[in-house]
C-alpha cells in the first residue's frame, strides 16, 4: 500500500504541474479578452459622453453603455441625482453634502471595477510562487526513491545512479517551466490593471471637476427621469 502511494507522487506532482500550466494559459486567453473588450467598450463610450451636449444626455449614455468608465459615470450621475432633502432624521445618506456623495460614489464603484479586473490574478501568483517548491517535492521524492532502490540493489555504478536521479530532475524542470510563464502572465496583467485603473481615476477626476464647475446646477429630477428610462429601456 505504502509503495503504490510512494510511486503515484511524483506521477502527481507532474499532473498538478500540467494543471497549473492549463490553468495559466487559460487565464492568459481569458483576461486577454477581458482587457480587449473593456478597451472596446469604454473607448466607444467616451466618445459618446464627452460628444453629448448636455449633463442629460450624458446620463443617458451612461445607461445605455457597457464597461467600466459608463458604470462609474452611471454611479456619479446617481449621486448627484439624490434629492438632498431629508424626509426623516433617519435618513444619513441624504446628510452628506453633494461633493462628497459623488467623490465617494465614484471611488467606490473605481473599487468595484478594480477587484473585477483582479478576478484571476491571485491564481497566476499562487502558481508562479509555488510551481518550482511543487516541482523541487517531487525531484527530492524522486531521488529518496532512486536511492532506496539503489540500496536494495546494492549496485552503485553510473548508469545505475544517474538514470533514477536524472528522471526525478524532471520534475524541477517542469516546475520552473510552469512558474515562469505565470510570472509573466501576472506581471503582465498587473501592468494592464494599473493602466485600467489610472485611466478610471482620471476619468472620475474630469466627471468631478464637470460636476464642480456646473456647480452641480442641473436637474436631479430630470436626470433620475431620464436615467430609469435609460435603464428601463436597455433591460
Amino acid at each position: 500500500m505504502n509503495e503504490s502511494i510512494s510511486s503515484m507522487i511524483v506521477p502527481g506532482v507532474l499532473w498538478a504541474l500540467v494543471v497549473f500550466s492549463v490553468l495559466s494559459w487559460g487565464l492568459l486567453l481569458i483576461k486577454s479578452a477581458q482587457y480587449l473588450r473593456l478597451k472596446t467598450q469604454n473607448k466607444q463610450f467616451a466618445k459618446a459622453f464627452w460628444a453629448a451636449p448636455d449633463l442629460l444626455t450624458a446620463a443617458e449614455h451612461s445607461s445605455q453603455y457597457p464597461g467600466s468608465l459608463a458604470r462609474i459615470a452611471n454611479s456619479g450621475f446617481e449621486a448627484m441625482a439624490v434629492d438632498e432633502t431629508p424626509r426623516n432624521t433617519q435618513q444619513l445618506a441624504h446628510t452628506i453634502n453633494r461633493s462628497d456623495r459623488l467623490e465617494r460614489n465614484l471611488r467606490q464603484q473605481i473599487q468595484k471595477e478594480r477587484r473585477a479586473l483582479e478576478a484571476g490574478q491571485a491564481i497566476l501568483a499562487s502558481i508562479g510562487s509555488t510551481a518550482p517548491f511543487i516541482g523541487l517535492f517531487g525531484t527530492v521524492w524522486g531521488i529518496m526513491e532512486a536511492l532506496q532502490s539503489i540500496g536494495a540493489s546494492g549496485s552503485a555504478s553510473l548508469e545505475t545512479v544517474a538514470g533514477p536521479i536524472g528522471h526525478a530532475l524532471i520534475a524541477t524542470g517542469v516546475g520552473i517551466a510552469v512558474a515562469v510563464p505565470a510570472v509573466l502572465i501576472y506581471n503582465f496583467f498587473l501592468r494592464r490593471l494599473k493602466l485600467a485603473v489610472a485611466d478610471m481615476d482620471d476619468f472620475a477626476h474630469d466627471f468631478d471637476a464637470l460636476a464642480q464647475r456646473s456647480a452641480f446646477s442641473i436637474n436631479r429630477q430630470a436626470i433620475a427621469s431620464k436615467h430609469s428610462q435609460a435603464v428601463r429601456e436597455a433591460s
